[in-house]
C-alpha cells in the first residue's frame, strides 16, 4: 500500500508544480507560497478532523515535536527556494535539480535508519543523479516568455531546495514515529505557514503585494490542494515504508513534470532531457528491486 501512496504522491507533486508555475506569474514567490500553504493547512486539518486523530496531539513526545518542527522549517526553506527557482527558470530543469535531493536522502537513510545497501541501489542512485543533471542542463533553457534566465540564478535556489528537501524527509521520518501521518503533516504545515508569513515582510520591505485574480487565483488554490494530496500520500508512505524507496519513487514526479510542462507550458525537451528522464525512470525502478 505504501508503494501506491508513493506513486500517488509523485503524481500530485507534478500537478502542484505545473499549477504553481501557471499561478505565480507577476506575484511574489514568497507570498504565493504563503497563500498555497494556507490552502494546504485547511486541507490537511480537515483530513485530521475527519479521521479523528486530532486527539493524539497530547500524546506526542517532546522529541517528536522537535523533529516535526525542524522538518517543517526545512520544508519551508525548500518551498521558498523551489518556487523562487520556478519563477526564474523552466519547470522541467528546476524540478530536475530539486530532485537530486533523492541522492542525499537515500544516503542518509542508509546511515540513520540502517536500511539495506544493495549494489543495484547504488547503480540506481547514479542513474537518477545523472538523469536529473541531463534534464537540468540538456539544452538552452529559456523562460516561458522567451527570455533567458539571468545568469541561471534559478540553479542556486534549486540546489538549496534540494538540500532542504533531503533534510525534510529524514527529519519527518524521525518525527512521525508512533504518530498518525496525517496529523504530523498538519502540524508541519502550521510551521511552514508561519515561516513563509514571517519571510514576506522581510523580503518585500513594505512593498505592495499583487493579489492573484481569476484563473491565476484558481490555479494557486488547485496547486495547494495538489500539494496537500502529495504530502498526505508521501508522509503516510514514509511512515510505513522504506525511506530509501519511498523518496526515489516520489521523485519520479520529475518525469510527469516534464510531460505536463511540455503539454501545458509549451516547454520543449531536448534529446539530452529525454535521455535524462529515461535514466531517472530506470534508476527509480531499480530502487524497487
Amino acid at each position: 500500500m505504501w508503494l501506491i501512496l508513493a506513486f500517488l504522491s509523485a503524481a500530485f507533486a507534478a500537478m502542484s508544480t505545473v499549477l504553481a508555475k501557471l499561478g505565480e506569474k507577476d506575484i511574489d514567490s514568497t507570498f504565493a507560497t504563503f497563500l498555497r500553504t494556507g490552502v494546504v493547512l485547511v486541507f490537511s486539518w480537515a483530513i485530521v478532523l475527519i479521521t479523528g486523530t486530532v486527539s493524539q496531539i497530547g500524546q506526542i513526545e517532546k522529541s517528536s515535536w522537535l523533529f516535526l518542527i525542524l522538518s517543517g522549517l526545512a520544508t519551508g526553506g525548500s518551498w521558498l527556494c523551489y518556487f523562487r527557482a520556478l519563477q526564474l527558470g523552466n519547470a522541467g530543469p528546476v524540478a530536475a535539480v530539486d530532485k537530486t535531493s533523492t541522492v542525499l536522502t537515500v544516503i542518509l537513510a542508509f546511515i540513520i535508519f540502517d536500511e539495506e545497501v544493495k549494489p543495484v541501489r547504488i547503480l540506481a542512485i547514479v542513474l537518477m543523479l545523472a538523469g536529473a543533471l541531463l534534464v537540468a542542463y540538456g539544452g538552452k533553457a529559456k523562460t516561458t516568455d522567451g527570455r533567458k534566465p539571468i545568469k541561471r540564478q534559478w540553479i542556486l535556489y534549486a540546489v538549496l531546495s534540494a538540500v532542504f528537501a533531503a533534510l525534510t524527509s529524514i527529519l519527518a521520518k524521525l518525527g512521525i514515529k508512533n504518530i498518525d501521518s496525517n496529523l504530523a503533516t498538519a502540524i508541519r504545515t502550521v510551521v511552514v505557514l508561519l515561516m513563509s508569513g514571517i519571510m514576506i515582510p522581510i523580503k518585500n520591505r513594505g512593498k505592495k503585494l499583487a493579489l492573484p485574480k481569476g484563473k491565476q487565483a484558481l490555479t494557486l488554490v488547485l496547486s495547494g490542494v495538489a500539494t496537500g494530496g502529495s504530502w498526505l500520500c508521501y508522509f503516510n508512505a514514509l511512515q510505513t515504508g522504506q525511506a530509501s524507496v519511498v523518496v526515489p519513487v516520489d521523485k519520479l514526479s520529475i518525469v510527469l513534470i516534464a510531460v505536463f510542462s511540455r503539454v501545458f507550458l509549451k516547454e520543449k525537451l531536448s534529446a539530452y532531457s529525454v535521455s535524462g528522464l529515461a535514466a531517472v525512470t530506470v534508476g527509480t525502478l531499480l530502487m524497487l528491486i
